[in-house]
């Protein structure tokens, strides 16, 4: 009987210590993904209503059993609008997940920025190239009194996040590149993910959206007055001497 309790005891421990090794194996794995991952991005078209491109290289080769995520962080500057993305839902290789409710009609320095959780819409193996585009739009700025026509509105490249069921023991990863985060854009429950670590500064990048001059607010404001009266008295003595009233 003692035997058998110790042969028992025996091929629990050996089990354990093989699952360790595999889960080591997998977070090892997936460390040399986020390594060797790049992300870059690039904008298109003019004006106030721009295309974000994100370019995501994963290397070594396609991930099997690995979730991909894109944590986008939107400054107050631009807007997401969540009827245009769901119009384009079924053109789209990417979901959308927002993590507030967006009012389109705020001005940049009435609202605050934003996050939005992108996952691939692919149901197999990550791939090892993605590129998602996603359409933005610029909000109205205060007007300049510098003589500025245009502000810079400076978007991060998204952070990439990857996870694998594989790979459990996420104490291996600094405390700061382990994010939770919603598992699916259904946000039913929530999941530990491993941020890529930055090897540099990130890159931003800018786009210009002009601004009105709001050194010229009284002499707009005068004139709009002014032409306001004349049109009054105008159509006050038209109406007078038609007698119409």
């Amino acid at each position: 009987m003692y035997f058998q309790l110790f042969f028992v005891l025996v091929c629990l421990c050996k089990c354990n210590c093989l699952n360790k090794e595999d889960d080591q194996e997998h977070c090892d794995e997936l460390k040399r993904w986020l390594e060797s991952s790049t992300v870059s991005l690039e904008f298109s078209k003019k004006g106030f209503h721009r295309e974000v491109t994100a370019t995501v290289e994963l290397r070594p080769g396609t991930l099997s059993g690995a979730s991909v995520l894109l944590l986008y962080r939107w400054p107050s500057g631009v807007f997401v609008d969540p009827y245009q993305l769901a119009s384009l839902r079924d053109q789209s290789n990417w979901e959308i997940l927002l993590d507030s409710a967006i009012d389109l009609e705020l001005p940049a320095h009435k609202t605050s920025g934003f996050l939005s959780y992108v996952f691939p819409s692919n149901t197999g193996p990550a791939p090892s190239f993605l590129e998602i585009t996603i359409p933005v739009h610029g909000r109205y700025h205060e007007p300049a009194f510098a003589g500025e026509t245009f502000t810079s509105v400076h978007i991060e490249p998204p952070d990439l996040l990857l996870r694998t069921e594989k790979c459990t023991d996420l104490h291996r990863f600094e405390s700061r590149f382990v994010v939770d985060a919603p598992c699916t854009v259904s946000n039913s429950s929530t999941c530990s993910w491993v941020k890529k670590t930055p090897q540099q500064e990130p890159s931003t990048m800018g786009i210009l959206l002009p601004v009105g001059d709001g050194s010229a607010t009284k002499l707009i404001c005068g004139g709009t007055l002014l032409v306001t009266m004349i049109c009054c008295v105008t159509l006050s003595k038209y109406m007078l001497e038609r007698q119409i009233i």
